[in-house]
């Protein structure tokens, strides 16, 4: 039975209609509605920000007296061609699918918007499957943007110092992804562990480590572009370059698929494997853990070198599956959106994927929304903020919506385990 169908089980009487099954789960403060009322109230509040702040729906709510129709209209016109453009923007443009129906060409514009938010999502999903263990097991891992050019470092070295066939090269760089990142998560990992030294304050500084070492090595042979006075790297080749999913023309790429498959193993790994069990009882009960013999100290070493492994995984997948070289300040702000992608997934595999998509949907038709309809992209910054904060509180969310607790013993979305 699956989570969806056990939550709309139990503890319904036997015979119930399935429509009252349905009404109850949906009038419940669980998981699955807290989170999507959640992006209800961001995109509700998003909608408030633009009535109050477009000059031509100000100007129609200041004659409201005279034509009060007017003012409505023009609101909900507003904010319909806003949203319009945030989904087209996105996902996909329904005016470039219907051309591409009538005459058959320009497909590409079609798929355009969802290639570009999947994109955008892969390193999330990577960086936020990583976070999340961490988080599961009690360890706050805030450095995710060190951990990311850390890998990003050794895929680039690898990716330009390296001369192999395409198969070998772009295994080693995935892999060498993978060893920088661990081994910028070993670094607190081992200092947590030998000396009692904080995570965060050490994860914390070793960004400024990271990225202040990405600049120096910028502008220092072998990583320098050669003949560039610019903080440019040397161009990954072709055989170190993540290929396309569905054509050179879309810019989707393995990285996609790689992303999914470590949120599917870390699903398995939490839920499955004995030192992910060890991780999830230390995150739960220290005390419980070290009465059953379990080894703290590991413990905190191995899930933060998990944890900085997946995240290096990030800025692999972006330097090897999209940018192809690096430059200072690398990474933007993927290593802390992934603290509150994790967050709004609760910790879980499915949920960091979803919360991933959500965040790269927002970031992406922000961007077309701000070009098309004259929105700042900020608004989407707002409306994300909105969201965690929702998600963070659930009981403000059953207040607002009037929902009632969620039924005892009940089997909702994210909360079996790991696996969501």
């Amino acid at each position: 039975m699956s989570a969806a169908e056990s939550a709309l089980a139990s503890p319904s009487p036997p015979g119930t209609p399935w429509w009252r099954r349905v009404l109850a789960f949906v009038t419940e403060a669980n998981v699955a509605v807290v989170t999507l009322l959640a992006v209800v109230g961001g995109l509700v509040v998003g909608a408030l920000l633009i009535i109050v702040t477009t000059p031509a729906t100000l100007h129609a709510w200041g004659a409201v007296g005279r034509a009060p129709g007017a003012a409505f209209a023009t609101s909900f016109s507003t904010v319909g061609n806003a949203y319009g453009a945030l989904f087209a923007g996105s996902v996909i443009s329904p005016s470039a699918l219907g051309h591409a129906l009538t005459t058959g060409r320009g497909w590409t514009g079609v798929f355009t918007p969802i290639s570009e938010t999947l994109v955008s999502a892969t390193p999330l999903i990577l960086a936020g499957t990583g976070v999340a263990i961490g988080f599961s097991t009690g360890v706050f891992n805030i450095g995710g943007q060190g951990q990311l050019i850390a890998g990003a470092l050794a895929a680039t070295y690898v990716g330009f110092g390296v001369s192999l066939p395409l198969v070998p090269h772009l295994v080693l760089v995935v892999l060498a992804g993978a060893a920088g990142g661990a081994l910028a998560g070993f670094i607190p990992g081992i200092l947590k562990a030998r000396t009692g030294a904080h995570e965060v304050i050490v994860t914390i500084m070793l960004n400024y480590i990271f990225l202040d070492l990405l600049a120096y090595l910028l502008t220092t042979h072998p990583l320098q572009q050669p003949g560039q006075s610019n903080s440019i790297s040397q161009t990954i080749p072709m055989t170190a370059r993540l290929p396309h999913l569905f054509g050179s023309t879309l810019r989707v790429n393995l990285g996609l698929l790689i992303a999914l498959a470590v949120a599917a193993a870390a699903s398995w790994f939490m839920r499955k494997s004995t030192l992910g069990f060890e991780f999830t009882v230390i995150g739960a009960n220290p005390s419980a853990g070290r009465t059953a013999g379990m080894d703290a100290r590991r413990a905190t070493i191995a899930v933060l070198t998990i944890s900085g492994a997946l995240v290096g995984l990030a800025g692999m997948s972006t330097v090897s599956g999209t940018d192809f070289f690096l430059s200072s300040g690398y990474g933007g702000a993927v290593g802390f959106n992934a603290i509150t992608v994790a967050l709004l997934g609760r910790n879980r595999p499915l949920g960091v994927v979803l919360g991933s998509l959500l965040f790269a949907a927002l970031s992406t038709g922000g961007r077309y929304m701000q070009a098309v309809a004259s929105i700042p992209i900020d608004l989407t910054t707002v409306i994300q903020a909105v969201i965690v904060f929702m998600v963070a509180t659930p009981a403000l969310v059953r207040e607002i919506f009037r929902l009632r607790e969620a039924g005892a013993g009940k089997i909702l979305l994210f909360t079996k385990g790991w696996g969501g």
